[in-house]
């Protein structure tokens, strides 16, 4: 859950909020239900979602999600997983007891080990995931960065560290105001690594 999580966070701290439920999600569909990681990522979901629909200033719906949320959350450590998980409750209380509490006060920093994560403290395997997160997200083609991953993955196999797949995948990450652009980039060398690979394949049929 590592990569999951730490991407969440991270997407979450630079304003994805929407975004960061996806990578907890497939993680969390996966967990037995009632565990302490089912409810701590059931928990962080809803509190996302607070957090996105306080622009629809739907006080009632928030209050719930709020209310949710919190109970998702009692009774884990102050810290779980390394997340400051009672500044969350604590919010999510805030909210619960006053929805309009959220156009008073700012959401909470999620942090990692005490440290607020963002997406430039992230190594590969959760770059790769919000990567992954942010295409969808943004409508780029997904299969496009599914396959950067996994040539990514390979080079990494290969002891290739400086592959252009790792680089683009992390830049898309890091650097939303250029996305389109290394999109663009990352789909072309998509193309020619497919073609190379193809290419060479069709020498031993």
């Amino acid at each position: 859950m590592d990569a999951s999580l730490r991407a969440g966070v991270a997407i979450y701290n630079a304003g994805e909020f929407h975004a960061a439920h996806d990578a907890w999600e497939d993680h969390w569909l996966d967990l037995e239900r009632d565990t302490d990681d089912e409810r701590f990522l059931h928990g962080l979901i809803q509190f996302t979602a607070v957090v996105h629909h306080t622009a629809d200033a739907n006080w009632t719906g928030i209050r719930g999600l709020a209310e949710s949320a919190a109970e998702y959350l009692a009774g884990l450590p102050d810290e779980y997983r390394g997340v400051n998980v009672e500044t969350v409750r604590s919010y999510l209380r805030g909210v619960r007891d006053d929805p309009e509490h959220v156009e008073r006060t700012a959401p909470p920093q999620l942090t990692s080990d005490g440290t607020v994560l963002r997406p430039e403290n992230l190594g590969f395997d959760a770059s790769a995931v919000a990567a992954l997160v942010l295409a969808e997200e943004f409508g780029y083609d997904e299969p496009t960065f599914e396959r950067a991953v996994e040539f990514a993955r390979a080079d990494l196999d290969a002891g290739d560290e400086g592959s252009r797949f790792i680089t683009f995948l992390m830049d898309f990450v890091r650097q939303p105001e250029n996305r389109a652009l290394i999109a663009q980039r990352l789909g072309q060398h998509v193309e020619k690594r497919e073609f190379r690979e193809a290419d060479v394949s069709d020498l031993f049929e």
